[in-house]
């Protein structure tokens, strides 16, 4: 176990070390979606607060917000141009702020391919330059096919990822809800509810290629977006069991959680059940409605404070000569956004256990 992490953007063997020291000291990682610089530097800025890695995420549509929404997307290559430059971007920035940073993009469906075909190839070009590859990870989810074909498939991606370091999130079974336009709302209930056979399967069919250089965003319960309490039952007890069944199968020991699992629809749990799933070896959990709200109340909040102040771009409370600039400036209101998402961050650090991370 290293005694101290490296800073700034970390993949391969460094970004292992992260994962297993969140392992061994019982926290997992807030894995942020970001659609726009305002959201990645909140997240970056939350970090250095906390003392504690950050994993900044972009999906297929914050790729193309990236780039910006007047663009067409044909061969995809608005959403894999706006996810490489926000990923440059951060590169830089990362190493002015003192913690690890874990660059990934989220969910990958079937039908989107060709948006992770592209991020390789730029990953490739990267590490044929740099010697690593330009994001730590990326997630295949194929959790809508047919087992044996999401197992084919991300063996494939694996193979090639692991050339140049690339760690492989993969998901075995539905969270539901809604995300980034996908509509898991009416999925079958028992979808949502993997069980031991199919989590050994994944790691039957991935350990051979890439030993320990995978996770698995396993469905226990989970859902996207925010619900009243009661309407999300979370089972995370199927991830101890998983962790055991693999190990008897297996024969593992000296290894009580051998899988690194992931927590997908992390937003509204509650400490409980994220600590409870931390226990069983979750080392990374998604957020993006609870951020997304606290981007908003950070605008609603400013917008209110300030409301005179913003109606006309000359005359306010103090007197009707009076110029609104300082107050109507993006910058403004967005910093107010960002200090909320700071602050709701922090409240995740602390359900994750992760606070202080480094100094552990």
């Amino acid at each position: 176990m290293p005694t101290t992490l490296k800073t700034g953007v970390v993949t391969g063997a460094d970004f292992i070390d992260v994962m297993n020291h969140a392992r061994h000291h019982g926290y997992a990682i807030p894995a942020v979606n970001c659609t726009m610089s305002s959201v990645t530097n909140a997240c970056l800025e939350a970090a250095k607060v906390a003392n504690a890695p950050m994993i900044i995420q972009f999906s297929h549509g914050g790729g193309l917000n990236f780039a910006g929404k007047g663009l067409s997307n044909e061969d995809q290559k608005a959403a894999v141009t706006g996810c490489v430059a926000e990923a440059l971007r951060v590169r830089e920035l990362a190493k002015l702020y003192g913690v690890p940073v874990i660059l990934h993009t989220d969910h990958c469906a079937k039908n989107l391919l060709g948006w992770f075909d592209g991020l390789l190839e730029a990953n490739e070009k990267y590490f044929k330059e740099n010697g690593e590859p330009l994001f730590t990870s990326h997630m295949l989810d194929l959790s809508e096919e047919p087992i044996e074909e999401n197992l084919e498939i991300c063996q494939k991606y694996l193979k090639r990822m692991k050339a140049i370091n690339c760690f492989l999130e993969m998901e075995i079974g539905i969270t539901g809800g809604e995300e980034d336009g996908v509509d898991n709302s009416d999925v079958a209930p028992e979808d949502l509810y993997s069980k031991p056979e199919e989590i050994h399967d994944v790691y039957k069919a991935l350990q051979p290629i890439a030993p320990d250089f995978y996770s698995i965003a396993a469905a226990f319960g989970n859902v996207h977006g925010v619900y009243a309490p009661g309407n999300v039952k979370l089972t995370p007890t199927i991830l101890g069991n998983a962790q055991k069944y693999i190990i008897e199968k297996e024969g593992i020991t000296g290894q009580e959680k051998p899988v690194y699992f992931v927590f997908h629809g992390g937003s509204g749990s509650s400490r409980a059940e994220i600590r409870e799933a931390i226990s069983y070896g979750v080392i990374k959990m998604n957020i993006d409605t609870d951020t997304q709200w606290s981007m908003w109340e950070g605008v609603r909040d400013y917008e209110a404070k300030n409301n005179g102040y913003l109606q006309t771009q000359i005359g306010n409370p103090e007197g009707a000569d009076k110029p609104n600039k300082k107050f109507y400036d993006p910058r403004a209101w967005m910093r107010s956004a960002e200090l909320a998402t700071v602050k709701r961050l922090q409240g995740a650090y602390e359900d994750l256990n992760a606070i202080g991370a480094c100094a552990k």
